[in-house]
């Protein structure tokens, strides 16, 4: 659209500044997103999170809502990253409503982003800078003690679990006899310590369902029907699909068979594990042997995947898990925004999840044993790929279309990396994870960069970095390192002195001096800063009177 109909289109839908709409010129994106506190676009999302949610337009005039753009050419986010962004620095905002619409000007290709920003989860202000903020009229200022006091009082259920909703005509004979038996098993093994397992036999099924909360009023839960039901069951859920579809593809990606399998979960879970080629691995490639045999994945990882995608899908959005099997890995989606907001939230928050999507289905899964007491689960998972020196898990959290998906890698990305994970026993966790970034040439920021760069992990600068020498060392990665590095300078100098004597009262120009270096020169270099390289470094030659140049041929002095 032209920068009229755009401005005519955001007179309509976002007529006036409030607490819920504000209008900001910010034509420098990159320097007023994260940059002074009250001044910046992370502390107006916090302000209006704050408040009731609402809109912030971002390249128009204050007042008129003329188009006037924002400069994005520095700002090395997209509209999808840039959410990732905001979670990242506005503690407690939710994912959930989060999203950015970007418009570009077909006239005058002036760029204007509307950042929908959700209302703050119960109990929870949102902070930017460390600071929560509101609107007070026209302007933004630091929340006060009588707001604040609000939203810690706000009733925590405020929204419905759409688990814990009753099913109309659902009956005990809408259940899996089976599921029911396996479900009063797994109940007795978590709560052995307080219950007596006799006590829990003697219980009727209306009892053990009841106890387990997915009985209320003797009526029968959708979470009920979901982990307990008989496949034909599932209808009475209808429009909400209950389904994991199985893929297996081949190293082209093409699909080489697939499978739905529904509810009762408690049961199906199994078959579905039981389709993946799950290998005895006895050595990695290069000849490494494993201290023992082990298999590709991880039991309890591949387990604990799954059921965090049966427990946290939105069921609302009418849509099927998807369990993916590829040579090397697997890859689960849910839909869904992720609760935690951002992934560092997870393995960073001590202690358990204080919100969950379908508490009722948690908490009975919880019950029977399939996900974890305290919501450890995720970080669990990290730490069991550590110990067997794989690949950290990958999640993809898509806030824009709900999805979140996870991929767990069955073999090594780069074998000398996994030597290090064996042999370091310095590393933490959060090293594993940053580590496991640069191998897989995922970005990094500055900060964490910086911070192993000075620890000596890497070794070059923030904005080209690679293995430091120690770590190449012990991780026998001195050839790739070296091709990347290069030789020494004096190494060079060496090279050059010695080209130079063959070359004899010919010489030689720098051209072909360069060209003889070339193969030994920093790979990680384009090719003008390999020759302004070689031009330095003729040029201390020179000064400390090895070489001489005259014209434009090089000789030994």
């Amino acid at each position: 659209m032209t920068s009229q109909e755009l401005q005519q289109y955001l007179l309509r839908e976002f007529p006036q500044e409030n607490a819920r709409c504000e209008w900001k010129e910010m034509k420098n994106l990159k320097n007023l997103f994260a940059g002074d506190e009250k001044n910046d676009v992370i502390s107006y999302v916090a302000a209006i999170a704050n408040m009731e949610g609402g809109h912030l337009v971002i390249g128009v005039q204050d007042k008129t809502l003329e188009i006037v753009g924002t400069d994005l050419s520095k700002f090395n986010l997209n509209a999808q990253s840039a959410v990732w962004k905001l979670l990242e620095h506005c503690t407690n905002l939710s994912s959930e409503g989060l999203s950015i619409d970007e418009y570009t000007t077909e006239d005058s290709h002036k760029t204007v982003w509307i950042i929908h920003i959700p209302k703050h989860l119960p109990r929870r202000p949102v902070y930017a800078h460390k600071k929560a903020w509101q609107r007070v009229e026209d302007s933004l200022v630091e929340m006060t003690p009588e707001r604040l006091a609000a939203i810690l009082e706000e009733p925590v259920f405020e929204a419905k679990d759409w688990s814990a909703e009753i099913v109309p005509n659902a009956v005990l004979t809408d259940l899996d006899e089976l599921a029911v038996a396996k479900a009063r098993v797994m109940f007795k093994k978590v709560h052995a310590s307080k219950i007596p397992a006799e006590e829990i036999d003697a219980w009727t099924v209306e009892e053990l369902l009841s106890n387990s909360g997915i009985m209320i009023d003797g009526k029968l839960t959708r979470a009920a029907i979901i982990l307990l039901g008989k496949p034909v069951s599932v209808f009475k859920l209808r429009p909400a699909v209950v389904e994991v579809t199985w893929t297996l593809r081949d190293e082209r990606q093409e699909v080489v068979d697939y499978e739905h399998f529904t509810a009762p979960f408690i049961l199906t879970v199994d078959q579905i594990l039981s389709k993946i080629r799950n290998l005895t691995m006895r050595e990695l490639p290069g000849g490494t042997l494993f201290p023992e045999t082990m298999k590709q994945y991880d039991d309890y990882t591949i387990r604990e995947a799954l059921h965090n995608a049966i427990a946290h899908q939105d069921y609302t959005l009418q849509q099927r898990i998807n369990f993916v099997e590829n040579p090397g890995y697997l890859y689960y989606a849910n839909g869904g925004s992720f609760i935690p907001g951002t992934l560092q939230n997870v393995l960073t928050t001590k202690g358990p999840q204080r919100y969950f999507r379908n508490e009722c289905l948690c908490r009975a899964m919880v019950n029977f044993n399939m996900i974890d007491t305290v919501s450890r689960g995720i970080k669990k998972m990290f730490n069991e790929q550590w110990k067997r020196h794989f690949p950290m898990p990958d999640y993809e959290i898509d806030a824009l279309n709900k999805e979140v998906g996870v991929k767990i890698y069955g073999n090594t990305i780069n074998e000398k990396y996994t030597e290090l994970l064996k042999e370091n026993n310095t590393l933490t966790l959060e090293d594993c994870i940053l580590l496991d970034a640069v191998q897989k040439r995922h970005r990094i920021s500055e900060k964490d960069v910086v911070a192993l760069l000075n620890r000596g992990l890497l070794e070059g600068d923030t904005s080209e970095y690679n293995i430091s020498l120690d770590i190449a060392k012990k991780t026998r990665q001195l050839p790739y390192y070296t091709h990347n590095r290069g030789l020494d300078k004096a190494k060079l100098q060496h090279m050059i002195l010695q080209y130079l004597q063959n070359a004899g009262s010919v010489g030689a120009k720098r051209d072909a001096i360069f060209d003889y270096l070339r193969d030994v020169l920093p790979r990680n270099k384009t090719p003008e800063q390999q020759e302004r390289m070689v031009g330095n470094i003729l040029a201390e030659m020179k000064e400390a009177e090895i070489v001489i140049v005259k014209g434009r041929i090089w000789y030994v002095k």
